[in-house]
């Protein structure tokens, strides 16, 4: 089956006053049909500049280096502004962490939902058929009370209400990639479950792709299909997600797992990987996660690993493959 989406060799960099930072080196990977693919790692590691590259909304600041982003087999760095404004929200549409940086806060919920419907229908829609179709959308992503948040101001609804909205906002267009950024981090742990369960219904009833950015692995179990490790701007491991995460062979994976709260430890401490993420602006010869890692050998601060096939779509950047 043709992939829906392939990210093929792409580089961004961002030019600042400090110097040239590697934000994305070299990323390749593919998203299939109905697939949710996730991006983990820790903050700054370039999951959420690969999502704004997908949907071309990088700053001024960023420049593509190299690479190509095959939607459907059309490159969306070759597009024009016309014509990646058919794109938006009709084939790809990406729900940010907050969503009260999405919405307008002086504009009404129904008048926000009323300008999606109008993009939709490409054609003026009257008042009464916005509540209906608006009122519809919200029942459907399980807002109880549909009529009082479309006369509501975002301000006056809760995080995982607003987040809702941005959800059904999304769904009306019926695009073929979802792109979720961070969807759940500034929620409480009920409310996530609930978007969680929302998100993994609407894949199946609307046979969406969609692309998961998360730090955290609970909600990558729930929702992914495939995970890809990202660590200073590249990819260091890939694969199912049964199989990342019962055997990880990368010393971050393996380190990132290790540093999860777990209800049975009887620990009092919590394993920790030393160091940080590398300046992106001098990023070492060899491999970049070398001077954090236990196993770590010469060739590694020498020579970068490449990503290597395992066999059964599992993919990793390790030198310490080859001794074993």
């Amino acid at each position: 089956m043709e992939p829906l989406l392939q990210v093929q060799h792409l580089k961004i960099y961002y030019s600042t006053a400090y110097g040239v930072f590697k934000a994305i080196d070299d990323v390749s990977f593919t998203l299939k049909k109905e697939e949710t693919f996730c991006l983990i790692g820790e903050s700054g590691c370039g999951k959420s500049t690969t999502a704004l590259s997908i949907m071309r909304m990088l700053g001024d600041h960023a420049r593509i280096e190299g690479g190509r982003i095959l939607l459907e087999n059309v490159d969306l760095l070759q597009l024009g502004k016309k014509e990646l404004k058919q794109i938006w929200g009709k084939k790809i549409f990406i729900i940010f962490q907050d969503p009260m940086t999405s919405l307008n806060p002086v504009m009404k919920i129904s008048n926000q939902i009323r300008e999606v419907l109008i993009r939709k229908e490409n054609k003026p829609l009257r008042k009464r058929e916005v509540m209906e179709r608006g009122m519809e959308l919200l029942k459907q992503v399980d807002i109880s009370d549909p009529k009082r948040v479309m006369d509501q101001f975002p301000h006056q609804l809760s995080g995982g209400m607003k987040q809702r909205v941005m959800i059904a906002m999304g769904v009306c267009l019926n695009p073929s990639l979802l792109i979720l950024d961070e969807p759940t981090t500034a929620l409480d742990s009920t409310i996530q479950f609930k978007i969680i369960e929302l998100i993994r219904n609407l894949k199946t009833e609307r046979k969406m792709s969609q692309i998961l950015i998360t730090h955290d692995f609970g909600v990558a179990a729930k929702l992914s299909d495939r995970i890809a490790v990202m660590y200073a701007g590249k990819i260091v491991e890939q694969g199912r997600y049964l199989v990342l995460l019962k055997e990880p062979v990368h010393p971050y994976t393996q380190g990132l797992f290790k540093s999860i709260v777990k209800p049975e430890s009887k620990s009092a401490y919590l394993e920790t990987m030393p160091g940080t993420l590398p300046n992106l602006s001098q990023l070492p010869k060899g491999c970049y996660f070398e001077s954090r890692c236990k196993i770590s050998k010469s060739i590694c601060r020498e020579h970068e690993p490449p990503l290597r096939d395992l066999g059964n779509e599992h993919l990793v950047a390790c030198h310490q493959i080859d001794s074993e």
